[in-house]
């Protein structure tokens, strides 16, 4: 009985080892195994065996990409300015037998690494490119962790810098230095606006000036052009009323040719057309010599006719007498 409970023992005891022996590496994780105290191998994921009591397992190293976020640090920029600065590092482990040997404490290193590093470069740099150039920062603090981690079989992907704060007397400054630069755009805005607007008004103006005078010369070239037309209208009204008495004077013409009118007609024509020249308010009369003729002859026949009355008169008032 004693023996069936000892052998029983020793299976249980030997299962147990056995099944300490195998061994599941999760995926992205790696297995440093020692031998004896000495590098064996490095287990990736899957199923492993190791030797009992000989091999151990030395460290289970993580293969995903990780992040560790360090405090702030004080650094000086190259005009003396003191600021606390904290940054993250993104980094992922390439050699875990690197990694396990090759540095004792790999999180502190690297963040003693990232201060040392950052202290040189902002110290090569004044505030104001600092606070602007945090790409360049980063890039440059990336490349030198890079190079100095890849002994221990880390590759660092990535550094950002999480927050810049610089002393409060500076922030003061830069507060009041930014509200100065902000009236100033205000004011420019501002000036700018009632530039334009000065010249838009101006502008306005000319415009109207300009249509008002043009409208000017619109209306003066429309009156000339209506005095012109009016000239034209009454100067072509008397000529033909001068075309028409002239007509009317041929067709009388014609007609007193065509009526056969003797010397004594026309000579009545002449006296009328005398007449009506004389009707006038000119002082001064020339009176053709073919005129004066005629008017002598009306003038002897006028005294004649009236001598013979008178004539008559007088043997009238004698043969009256006698017959008294």
């Amino acid at each position: 009985m004693v023996s069936m409970i000892f052998i029983f023992l020793v299976i249980i005891i030997m299962l147990m080892i056995v099944t300490s022996c195998i061994k599941i590496v999760p995926q992205e994780h790696a297995y440093v195994v020692e031998r004896l105290g000495t590098y064996q191998d490095t287990w990736p994921a899957g199923l492993h065996f190791k030797t009992p009591f000989i091999d151990r397992i030395s460290r289970r190293v993580n293969l995903k990409e990780q992040v560790v976020d360090f405090p702030p640090q004080p650094v000086i920029t190259k005009d003396n300015v003191t600021m606390q600065i904290d940054s993250i590092v993104f980094f992922r482990i390439t050699d875990a037998k690197l990694y396990t040997y090759g540095v004792e404490n790999p999180i502190m290193a690297i963040e003693n690494l990232t201060a040392t590093t950052l202290r040189n470069i902002i110290g090569d740099m004044e505030l104001d490119e600092t606070l602007t150039s945090r790409e360049t920062i980063n890039t440059r603090m990336r490349a030198s962790l890079d190079v100095a981690t890849d002994p221990w079989g880390i590759k660092v992907t990535r550094v950002e810098l999480k927050n810049i704060t610089p002393p409060t007397a500076i922030r003061e400054a830069m507060e009041k230095q930014m509200k100065a630069e902000r009236e100033r755009r205000e004011s420019i805005l501002k000036a700018e606006g009632e530039k334009k607007s000065a010249v838009l008004v101006a502008e306005g103006r000319k415009e109207s000036l300009i249509l008002q005078a043009e409208a000017d010369k619109q209306a003066t070239i429309l009156a000339a052009e209506a005095q012109k037309e009016r000239m034209l209208k009454e100067a072509e009204g008397r000529a033909e009323a001068i075309r028409k008495v002239q007509e009317a004077n041929a067709d009388g013409i014609r007609m007193i040719r065509e009526a056969g009118a003797d010397e004594a007609v026309l000579t009545l024509k002449s006296l009328e057309a005398f007449a009506q020249a004389a009707d006038g308010k000119a002082t001064k009369i020339i009176i053709p010599s073919e005129i004066q003729g005629i008017a002598g002859l009306a003038a002897s026949l006028k005294g004649i006719t009236e001598n013979s009355g008178a004539g008559a008169g007088n043997t009238t008032a004698k043969t009256e007498g006698q017959k008294a």
